[in-house]
């Protein structure tokens, strides 16, 4: 029995897409999928299952951080039996190459994070993105014509800091840009053996402080989201 999501058994489809905003959720349930049905709604956390381009698929938040994605993410792949979430969100970019509106599809998630080492005793602070969902995202975004970058990602546990500057595990790992979930997912899935991914639109560019307006945040990640859709519907 899932504690924090109350779908009914089976209602909830084997491919997960996951926004971290509940409210994106019901963005993408009302704009790309067809049939729609909100299937749990618990603590204001929104999960829809619908179709796309008449496969079966379901979309949900996650929350924000490795705790919150860590609770989500388990009981879809224990308790619904989920096979592969795709985690779809924003982060910001490092590096001034790397600019507004790119999509990172990320290999390994680099974190100070503690998440891993306490739920299942892994060592190390890197997690890579497990099953296949990675190199089915790339080579669907290849047959889109979208060019999309592929690389390391920071999962922060801290949003704000009293140092600037990039940390010392992104450094080491050179990553790209910075988010706070996919840590925790990929560990997740390494753990219960089961398929994740996170395709991430740079939404801040953090040494040049440029960022997409709040107005123009859901339509800048129509592309993500198309890409993420398009690749959950032959996983």
């Amino acid at each position: 029995m899932s504690l924090h999501i109350s779908a009914a058994p089976g209602s909830i489809a084997p491919v997960v897409l996951m926004p971290g905003d509940p409210l994106r959720a019901k963005f993408i349930a009302d704009n790309f999928l067809e049939n729609a049905q909100l299937v749990s709604h618990t603590r204001n956390v929104f999960f829809y299952t619908g179709t796309y381009k008449g496969k079966r698929i379901s979309v949900g938040a996650s929350g924000m951080g490795c705790p919150s994605i860590g609770i989500y993410s388990y009981e879809l792949y224990k308790e619904y039996d989920v096979q592969c979430i795709i985690r779809i969100g924003t982060c910001g970019s490092y590096h001034s190459h790397i600019g507004l509106y790119e999509i990172i599809n990320t290999d390994f998630a680099c974190s100070e994070s503690t998440f891993a080492h306490c739920a299942f005793g892994y060592e190390g602070d890197q997690m890579v993105h497990q099953g296949n969902a990675f190199d089915h995202i790339n080579k669907t975004a290849s047959e889109m014509g979208l060019n999309i970058r592929s690389g390391n990602i920071h999962s922060s546990d801290v949003f704000y800091r009293a140092a600037p500057g990039i940390p010392a595990v992104a450094q080491k790992h050179d990553c790209l840009a910075v988010e706070m979930e996919a840590f925790a997912l990929f560990a997740n899935a390494r753990y219960l053996n089961r398929s994740a991914a996170t395709l991430l639109t740079v939404s801040d560019v953090i040494p040049t402080r440029e960022e997409i307006s709040p107005d123009a945040r859901e339509r800048s990640l129509k592309t993500m989201i198309e890409l993420a859709l398009e690749s959950g519907t032959t996983l």
